[in-house]
């Protein structure tokens, strides 16, 4: 017995030291599978390296780190994938398609498509099945697209870059989805991926890999955490139990009409007015109004820094026949001009949370950590309102736009065995749903 512990602890002995030179003498593998984000309004992709430990997300399109979720087909036929999609989208609505994340895997019934329908610019049709499909005019031919081909381009985009940035193939992946998607919503996102051929090895949910991200699982005893994702067109709060590599969602709520995309209509239409007195005309051109948007979306960001920023651009339509210049319209938008015109709608993000923490029965000083995901969540007026409804600043360590992106690159590089080794997440079953407000 004695000479089999020696045996049994010199090979153990043997493995770690294997280990530690491994580590510290040869170059570190180039990472194995990576970790796909593919969100209703950004998607990205990640991978993590051995060694350091850390999560690179990849850059994908002129420099940006995530792209528009958005696919389009020009009049003669050219795909064009994330900003390249947006910045024809003004001139050619009826073939840009974005939101497909919203009908992957989900069943509509007529009613329901005909509702949905007003909602897009672009056609939505429903097969035998209950599936919708998108119906584009290319080269006077209709081309049909399923959400999971829609996906399938964007992954390809994303799957592109990242072998390009590690200098090798990439045919293995983990992904994120909604904690709310069902069984056939989560195939249906793996099929994205296949089609776009990967091989999808786990999929976790989008709180998991927030909390991933922010290494709560690393965290001694039980936490209740509220994750707030807030991004570009949803608003989805989830509560969970963590526990060491342990995550249990006890409950979800939220509006998946809102985000984003509603605080810059806000200060479009507040724009508009100022422009239309300014120059004692509507603002109606799709090209200017493209500009505008793309202005608008500038001074936001802008605005989560600076008290002000200013918006100064060419306004082609908006010339008159006695002057040839191209009028400019320049102006100062302040943070407090932002606050007031969403106030409203900044509000609304408590709503889910109180309706999450009713479901529970639990009192907001129940909460030991709150964690921001989602790119609007940078606003400085919608963590004033979370840190002031809970009485404590949210953890903001992580970038909010990457953490579910980050969280997935971790659970790949636990998969693919890459040092320094963790723990790896284990979303326990739950029968939850969804209070959709």
């Amino acid at each position: 017995m004695g000479t089999t512990f020696i045996v049994l602890g010199s090979s153990i002995l043997a493995v770690l030291l294997a280990g530690y030179f491994a580590q510290r003498y040869l170059p570190p593998p180039k990472p194995r599978i990576v970790g796909i984000d593919l969100g209703t309004t950004y998607s990205c992709i990640g991978v993590y390296h051995a060694v350091s430990g850390t999560v690179d997300i990849i850059e994908v399109q002129d420099k940006h780190k995530c792209i528009p979720s958005v696919v389009a087909f020009s009049s003669s036929g050219q795909l064009l994938v994330g900003y390249d999609a947006v910045a024809q989208q003004e001139h050619n609505p009826e073939n840009t398609i974005y939101d497909a994340k919203r009908f992957i895997g989900k069943t509509f019934n007529k009613i329901e498509v005909q509702q949905t329908q007003s909602q897009y610019n672009f056609k939505l049709e429903r097969d035998k099945d209950g599936f919708v499909y998108f119906t584009l005019k290319v080269n006077d031919t209709i081309k049909i697209l399923y959400p999971e081909d829609v996906g399938a381009i964007i992954i390809s985009t994303l799957r592109e870059a990242a072998a390009n940035n590690i200098s090798a193939p990439v045919t293995k992946a983990v992904m994120s989805v909604p904690a709310e998607f069902d069984d056939q919503q989560r195939n249906y996102t793996k099929k994205a991926a296949i089609l776009a051929g990967l091989e999808v090895l786990r999929v976790i949910n989008e709180p998991t890999a927030a909390a991933l991200a922010y290494g709560l699982h690393n965290k001694l005893g039980l936490q209740n955490v509220i994750v707030v994702d807030l991004g570009g067109g949803t608003l989805d709060v989830s509560l969970l139990n963590v526990q060491g590599g342990m995550f249990l969602t006890q409950a979800m709520a939220g509006n998946n009409r809102l985000g984003g995309q509603d605080f810059n209509q806000r200060l479009l239409s507040h724009l508009k007015k100022l422009i239309e007195k300014r120059f004692g005309q509507p603002l109606v051109d799709h090209e200017d109004l493209q500009g505008l948007l793309l202005h608008i979306e500038d001074l936001k960001i802008n605005l989560t820094q600076s008290d002000k920023s200013e918006i100064k651009m060419e306004l082609i339509s908006m010339k008159s026949s006695s002057s040839p210049k191209k009028p400019v319209y320049s102006d100062v938008i302040t943070r407090k001009t932002f606050e007031d015109i969403n106030n409203d709608l900044f509000i609304k993000v408590l709503e889910p949370i109180r309706k999450v923490l009713e479901s529970v029965e639990l009192t907001r000083d129940d909460i030991d950590e709150i964690v921001l995901v989602g790119g609007s969540t940078r606003i400085p007026k919608v963590r004033e309102l979370i840190a002031e409804y809970f009485s404590k600043e949210p953890n903001t360590s992580v970038d909010p736009e990457l953490a579910v992106a980050t969280g997935v690159s971790i659970q790949a590089g636990i998969i693919g065995g890459m040092w320094p080794l963790t723990v790896s997440a284990v979303e326990l079953p739950t029968r939850v749903k969804k209070i959709h407000l």
